[in-house]
């Protein structure tokens, strides 16, 4: 294990952290809060600890999967622990365990809060959650992935411990050219979402805010009512960017080159269009009886399956509550099958249960067809048994995970559909669940355990599983085994 080039990636992430920190320092100044004081003090201080430990550039430079399977994970770890502490020192969430929680939700853009009251906190702190929703949405490492000065093949195996989906390498052909790039798009759609906003009269703050968990596909909210507090307008413009984001960025990379034709072949993307219209479809059926127009019938079917399928986490309706059980389950199996690979939404991934259920029949038509020859296909062309492989590792290393934490979190003793909708909310980054973790609840009862448990499984999620399993696989840290040569 090269520990050097980990220590000094992870003093870059810092430094770029502390930069960053500025800008909710800048907010509080602007609205004469006190509580910039504290973004402040950590700004400095994450970016002078980044230096002392990134000023020398190592020796040696060999970094492998391994080194980036555990840089990333704890990357995301340092992160989330220098960004929770203005919480803790502004008072804003004293409790660490509460604000690490909020911080790791953030850049994971899960969206799940342990906050009863959104409204007390400061501009600075409000600002800080939703932007970090932004960050973590693209990647962090995919932005320092254009100006981290490391080569022989370091961003690749970087870009794969982060980006999420089976197939990193179609998204990412030069990996520096790439990710600036994709902040480009990415920037750009941001800046016309809060263009929209402002335009429909949303206050530039709000529409900021909105258009950063939009992004990120992250769904924290500045406000206790979420969307509801806004008008349709606002909520048809967060659903349609909610959206929007959830399509595999390689969708977008090809329209800016002007490949048309290709882009609208992106099998994925194609499916996932078929997957909301059919949900939205059939929730507006099933719950037009619960609203006055089916206009409003529709807007929250719409708004509610582009939020659960981008695991995004807005809501205008606490559908825990009101919503039948058929929608209801519609929306719990939402939440599993997720956005596009190379989005910012999180689950499973559209490309993954695609690539499973081509699996599955051709296994069928072996069976019953034995002599046939047939190799599973995706966007045109023969999927390799490697990525098949690779699914259902992640299957594996998901379920454990899933099936490890609803046991650990038990222990809180709350009822089945809290527990199970909460490591489904996590695990899945999209932040509410049902009963006690609906849209309108809060994670604010489980236990300092449970909540450690719970932010294992969001950065777990947000990494694809593997990451975080290398880095606590006792193996992973231990020497390698050298045999001693034989005396004759």
């Amino acid at each position: 294990m090269n520990f050097s080039i980990i220590i000094y990636i992870i003093g870059y992430v810092l430094k770029i952290e502390g930069l960053l920190m500025l800008a909710p320092t800048l907010v509080g100044l602007f609205y004469g809060e006190k509580e910039y004081l504290a973004f402040l003090i950590m700004a400095a201080a994450a970016f002078a600890i980044g230096i002392l430990i990134s000023f020398k550039k190592p020796k040696n430079q060999v970094f492998y999967a391994k080194e980036a399977f555990v840089s990333v994970p704890l990357s995301w770890i340092f992160v989330s622990l220098f960004g929770c502490l203005p919480f803790v020192i502004n008072g804003d969430i004293p409790h660490i365990t509460d604000a690490f929680f909020e911080m790791v939700s953030g850049f994971t853009t899960t969206g799940s809060s342990i906050l009863t009251n959104v409204e007390a906190l400061s501009h600075a702190s409000l600002f800080w959650r939703s932007f970090s929703h932004w960050i973590g949405g693209m990647g962090i490492l995919v932005f320092i992935l254009s100006v981290l000065p490391i080569a022989n093949g370091a961003t690749m195996h970087l870009m794969r411990a982060e980006s999420p989906g089976p197939q990193v390498d179609k998204v990412v052909p030069k990996v520096k050219d790439t990710s600036i790039m994709l902040y480009i798009v990415y920037t750009a759609m941001t800046v016309l979402q809060i263009i929209l906003l402002i335009i429909g009269g949303t206050p530039l703050f709000d529409s900021v805010t909105l258009a950063f968990g939009t992004a990120g596909t992250g769904g924290f909210s500045i406000k206790s009512l979420g969307l509801a507090a806004y008008s349709p307008y606002v909520q048809y413009v967060v659903g349609i960017f909610m959206i929007l984001f959830g399509v595999n960025f390689n969708v977008y990379i090809l329209l800016v080159r002007k490949h048309l034709k290709q882009a609208l072949r992106v099998e994925e993307a194609r499916w996932y269009a078929v997957i909301i219209i059919l949900a939205v479809a059939l929730i507006t059926v099933n719950t037009k009886y619960l609203f006055p127009t089916f206009e409003e019938a529709f807007r929250h079917a719409f708004f509610q399956v582009g939020s659960i399928i981008t695991t995004t986490g807005f809501a205008t309706y606490d559908f825990s509550l009101f919503y039948p059980i058929f929608s209801q389950t519609i929306l719990v199996f939402l939440m599993f099958i997720g956005a596009c690979a190379g989005s910012t939404g999180g689950g499973i991934k559209v490309s993954r249960i695609t690539i499973m259920a081509k699996t599955i029949r051709d296994e069928l038509s072996r069976i019953i067809h034995p002599r046939a020859v047939k190799k599973v296909r995706s966007e045109g062309k023969a999927v390799d048994h490697s990525v098949v492989r690779s699914i259902n590792i992640f299957l594996m290393g998901y379920l454990g995970v899933f099936a490890i934490s609803l046991l650990l979190i038990s222990l809180d003793n709350f009822d089945f559909t809290t527990n199970f909708t909460a490591v489904s909310a996590t695990i899945n980054n999209i932040g509410p669940g049902l009963a006690k973790v609906g849209p309108y609840g809060n994670f604010s009862e489980f236990s300092d355990f449970s909540k450690l448990v719970l932010c294992f499984d969001m950065i777990a999620g947000r990494l694809e599983i593997l990451p975080m399993l290398v880095l606590i696989n006792p193996r992973t840290w231990s020497r390698p085994f050298k045999r001693r040569p034989k005396v004759r």
